[in-house]
């Protein structure tokens, strides 16, 4: 793998993707800044090896060019205390001011660009585009793991004007590492504990997992689809109807490959979705009309906790429940908990794969005590499921 660690970047002026796509409140404070944290020993390490930086990212998903709301200038003072160094600002990200700035860059100095995406080539892939934004730097870095899954100009596309010149950031390599480290080299018994809404999300994750784990534990909204196909009543719980034939060739596939396959068999329900609703527990495909699940419940608790008790490796994907309103959290912080308890109990190696399950970790204050969070849902679900990622490619070749 090619990574920074090859290079002494003294003299040398680094363009690096970053994935600084951090979620803001209405005043433009940063509300969570993991994102740009976990760029910053790359940066750091070219700075310290005497080099110039140049960061470019996009910011939310602006419609029509640019737009104050996505600008990245709302991020400067926060990105300049981290890095405690005054960070210099471009108001566009190619052109000749961009140009001009990044040409007189000394060692030690970094230099922001506005939102790549107040570009429509950024999205399109263009190579006019990608190859205006290669003249900033004379190396070329990706760091930014969370849209490496997307072929955009500056993740992938700009890849061929550094032929010799381009490389992993620490957070590339680490979430590359990582997930290898789950698919291929994962130490048995091996779980995945997999939530969220949607069968349809997950199915050729699921498909490939079962080649790989020992155990199967599904939970959240998905489950529901698994329960209603097996005859069950859901009541008004969220429901794909046409993935009910493909929940049950998932689970004879299970059977086939010898994967213990772990539904829930109780869940919290709900006569209205909101914190504040009535709420009891019943057995699993036993909902009344007019009630909905948005929790596992006890006895499916104690059931998933000590399957990853057990565990010495463990993929994380998806919440248990509606873990955002605090009377709906209970399944997902005990799932949580019993992560955490492996792991740093037993020397368990446990991957939590971004999105919701990196939220969830985060609002229980147990990001430290697991292996590796990523920072990539969308990515990592791709790299796992078996894809090529663009922007791992471009660099790999």
């Amino acid at each position: 793998m090619k990574t920074i660690d090859q290079l002494n970047f003294k003299d040398k002026k680094a363009l690096i993707r970053v994935d600084f796509n951090v979620p803001l409140d209405g005043e433009f404070n940063i509300t969570d800044d993991k994102r740009m944290r976990a760029a910053l020993p790359t940066i750091t390490k070219i700075l310290n090896d005497g080099g110039s930086v140049v960061l470019m990212s996009h910011l939310g998903r602006p419609k029509d060019g640019p737009t104050d709301k996505y600008s990245l200038k709302h991020i400067l003072g926060d990105l300049s205390r981290m890095l405690d160094l005054e960070v210099k600002f471009a108001d566009d990200c190619i052109g000749e001011d961009a140009v001009k700035q990044a040409k007189n860059l000394f060692p030690g100095e970094v230099l922001l660009l506005e939102n790549l995406r107040f570009y429509k080539e950024e999205e399109k892939g263009d190579v006019a585009f990608a190859e205006k934004l290669a003249q900033l730097g004379d190396v070329y870095v990706n760091d930014a793991f969370g849209t490496a899954h997307r072929a955009h100009a500056s993740t992938s596309i700009i890849a061929q004007f550094f032929p010799d010149a381009k490389y992993f950031g620490y957070l590339m390599a680490s979430e590359v590492e990582n997930a290898e480290k789950i698919l291929n080299h994962a130490e048995r018994p091996f779980t995945a504990i997999m939530g969220g809404a949607k069968v349809s999300d997950k199915i050729l994750l699921i498909e490939k997992l079962l080649d790989k784990v020992d155990n199967l534990i599904i939970g959240g909204g998905m489950a529901y689809t698994f329960a209603k196909a097996q005859g069950g009543e859901i009541g008004t719980s969220l429901l794909e109807a046409d993935k009910q034939a493909l929940s049950l060739e998932l689970i004879e596939k299970a059977k086939a490959k010898g994967v213990n396959l772990i539904l829930p068999v109780d869940t919290v329900i709900a006569d209205k979705f909101a914190n504040d609703a009535d709420k009891k527990d019943v057995d699993s495909g036993q909902i009344p009309a007019d009630w909905m699940g948005l929790d596992i419940g006890p006895k499916s608790v104690a059931l998933f906790q000590e399957v990853i008790k057990n565990s010495k490796t463990l993929l994380w994907n998806g919440p248990m429940g509606v873990f955002e309103m605090e009377n709906f959290q209970v399944g997902t912080k005990a799932v949580a908990d019993a992560v955490v308890a492996a792991t740093t109990e037993n020397g368990t190696f446990s991957l939590i794969g971004g999105g919701d399950s990196a939220a969830a970790i985060a609002k229980f204050g147990m990001e430290d005590q697991v292996s590796y969070v990523s920072t990539g849902g969308g990515a990592l679900l791709e790299y796992m499921e078996g894809k090529e990622l663009p922007g791992v490619k471009a660099i790999n070749g």
